[in-house]
């Protein structure tokens, strides 16, 4: 599958005069490795698997107690508990991995991408026990995974860098002088970060202090050391990073440049190759600049090379060196039709890099849209939960699904919320876009809340098209990319027809459990002697509740009217099964549509051509349950996610003011601060230090200050 873009490049040759490329190597890469253990988990240990099938080898899986049933462990040939869910205790216990490796007579250990990926000491670990590492040696880790070193190293290379303070000085009045110096805004980073983690803006001194705690904080807890280092922010810059690749006979290339400008969090939300607009002489500067890089650390394998591009000079600065393989990589796959996870191994065997910089080529443009478990219009705050539903689009020539999870799956809340990459090529960028956003349209998911409409929507954004893209293009487009939205009614009324196909679908499954031959609801559902049939339905969208009456005219033909407001329409419709998704086709006023329908719980999922729309089905009053958290959340601290309680920042009777911080907890990789509502004095604090909460979770009540108070 990992060749699939080449092999459909080389049947368009007609098109663009590409053609299929096949590499020969110096020796059998079975004969040096014939068997590898990947120290990860997920889609990028499932992606790994693939090619390594492809190849021959086997594979030996690792797994923490939350992947017992994972996929990763499920399609390895061999598969290892290592320890409980937290990292630390599974998936980072290099002694524990080395041991498995070991005892399942492994050459080879590939890490994936974050994790131990980069990390110095476990390299050096697998070249003391004998066992390859595909990676670069432990000392172009050590000299780019330390942020400062890198601009060093980069500087005296003849790399750009950009102004900051890279010194061992790490204390505060240090670092607040040194920021007053270059100036604010500045960017707070961790010297061994990577993946936006331990990142921070300061945008004034006012500011600094505590953008820093929180960055040291984050950085210490993902890679066990808290320095950090400083650069001038550049607004709004393009984010280009060049794909390398070196051999050990001293050999380097570089696989051209992505774009991957469009970040929230400074984590990246879309990806694609090439770059919009830039010139081929400014692709080749970048691209050599990140090979004498390469070079400079005498590095070896996989690599990106990540610059700050200056939309307003045209120049680019070195920001930093990730020595391992890209979450992105696919689109430098779709576009040069190589299969990277192959170098990789081939490379780590000791074989020549098999193509030269010139017989490597652009062809067409490729997109990766990540699909992750988070609430967009909630600040894109990760969720956690099980998958109910989840229908990917089906692979071709052009589509590909990178993904770790099926579903029923559960996205847990110790681990990144990513759920999928859904990456797509064509002959141009305005192809790949339109293929880009009409299998968005087919990537429905119900159980967790995800950012596929948001990635719709900025694929559907003037600006995104045109190519005007930077790393604030979110923030900057933060209106157009929320616009209020409201549920036609042609959509309500196929929600409404979902309903009723699925009550019917429940009545008559509970009226042939009976086996009463004689149950008239065995063949007609809904009907009435001498009396027509009408019901009423509420569905809840964003809060906004809308009333739907139903008048049953004949078999699957309807009257409908919304809010009491206009006509009564005609509806009606047919529910079938095509796989595992049930299709309503309906028809609304003359107009014939097509919608996949989920209902579990109080939620019903309508997904249609142009968006997905969840609604809430109110319970009737006399079953409803009562809520553990008052409407009136005046006084209490409430998590907003899953996540574990890190820092407990307040006591029983202090008093505190609105917006202090009063909790601190770790969800999906990441810290969040929660803070106080409103002025009070804490009455209870109601969570433990490493103690599990759930979203909505009740963590500190408090009494109520007086209004003068709320309002200093």
């Amino acid at each position: 599958m990992f060749q699939i873009f080449g092999k459909y490049l080389a049947g368009r040759s007609h098109l663009n005069g590409l053609r299929e490329r096949r590499f020969s190597t110096g020796f059998s890469l079975s004969q040096r490795i014939n068997k590898v253990l990947i120290a990860n988990r997920g889609e990028i240990a499932c992606r790994i698997q693939k090619t390594a099938r492809k190849l021959g080898i086997k594979t030996v899986a690792i797994y923490s107690d939350a992947d017992t049933n994972s996929m990763h462990a499920n399609l390895a040939d061999e598969a290892y508990l290592i320890g409980p869910p937290t990292a630390a205790q599974s998936y980072l216990r290099q002694d524990k991995i080395i041991n498995v490796a070991k005892k399942t007579k492994c050459q080879a250990i590939h890490p994936g991408y974050g994790f131990l990926s980069e990390n110095m000491e476990f390299a050096e670990l697998c070249k003391r026990e004998n066992i390859i590492f595909i990676g670069p040696p432990a000392t172009a880790i050590r000299d780019m995974g330390i942020k400062s070193t890198s601009k060093d190293i980069m500087n005296r290379a003849g790399v750009p860098i950009i102004i900051g303070y890279h010194s061992n000085d790490q204390s505060n009045e240090t670092l607040l002088s040194e920021a007053t110096k270059i100036g604010f805004p500045v960017m707070i980073k961790a010297v061994r970060g990577g993946g936006g983690m331990g990142m921070r803006i300061a945008k004034d001194d006012r500011s600094f202090i505590e953008a820093l705690e929180s960055a040291r904080t984050e950085s210490q807890k993902a890679f066990g050391n808290s320095d950090v280092l400083l650069e001038k922010y550049v607004l709004n810059p393009r984010h280009i990073e060049v794909q390398i690749f070196a051999d050990q006979h001293g050999n380097a290339v570089y696989l051209f440049e992505r774009d991957c400008s469009v970040q929230r969090r400074h984590q990246k939300v879309i990806e694609e190759a090439p770059a919009p607009g830039l010139s081929d002489k400014m692709r080749r500067e970048i691209g050599k600049a990140a090979v004498r890089a390469a070079k400079a650390v005498g590095y070896v394998g996989a690599g990106t090379v990540e610059f700050i591009y200056d939309r307003n000079d045209h120049r680019f600065y070195f920001m930093e060196m990730n020595t391992r393989l890209q979450v992105e990589h696919p689109v430098t796959e779709a576009i040069t039709g190589l299969d990277l996870v192959e170098w990789q191994l081939n490379i780590a065997a000791g074989e020549r890099l098999p193509l030269t910089q010139e017989q490597i080529s652009i062809n067409g443009h490729a997109f990766e849209a990540r699909i992750y478990a988070e609430d967009p219009r909630g600040g894109f705050l990760p969720r956690a939960g099980p998958l109910i539903y989840l229908s990917p689009p089906k692979p071709s020539r052009t589509i590909r699904v990178e993904t770790g999870v099926r579903e029923g799956d559960e996205v847990s809340v110790h681990y990144d919320p990513m759920i999928a990459k859904l990456v797509v090529w064509g002959i141009n960028r305005a192809e790949a876009l339109d293929i880009l956003r009409a299998k968005l349209a087919e990537y429905n998911i119900a159980g967790v809340e995800t950012n596929i409409e948001f990635v719709k929507d900025v694929c559907r954004h003037p600006k995104f098209q045109a190519g005007e893209v930077h790393t604030g293009f979110i923030e900057e487009n933060l209106d157009s990319l929320f616009l209020k939205i409201q549920p036609p009614s042609a959509v309500l009324a196929q929600g409404v027809l979902g309903l009723i196909f699925c009550e019917d679908l429940t009545t008559l499954k509970a009226a042939l459990d009976t086996r009463d031959p004689f149950n008239p609801f065995k063949t007609e559902i809904g009907m009435r002697v001498n009396h027509s049939l009408k019901k009423r339905f509420k569905l809840i969208f964003m809060k906004n509740e809308f009333v739907v009456d139903v008048k049953y005219e004949h078999p699957d033909v309807y009257l409908m009217r919304i809010n009491d407001l206009g006509p009564w329409r005609k509806v009606e419709g047919q529910l079938t099964q095509v796989d595992n998704d049930l299709v309503l086709k309906s028809i609304v006023e003359g107009i014939m549509t097509k919608s996949c329908i989920c209902r579990f719980d109080d939620e019903l999922h309508v997904f249609t051509n142009d968006r997905a729309w969840k609604f809430n089905v109110p319970q009737p009053d006399y079953i409803k349950k009562l809520s553990s958290i008052s409407d009136d959340s005046t006084g209490v601290a409430v998590s907003p996610m899953p996540g574990v309680v890190d820092k407990i920042l307040v006591s029983k009777s202090d008093v505190v003011s609105k917006g202090d911080p009063l909790v601190v907890i770790i969800a999906m990789k990441m810290e969040h601060l929660i803070r106080a509502p409103s002025a009070g004095t804490v009455e209870e604090v109601l969570c433990s230090v490493g103690s599990t909460v759930g979203k909505d979770r009740l963590l500190v009540k408090m009494s109520a200050a007086p209004e003068e108070y709320n309002n200093k």
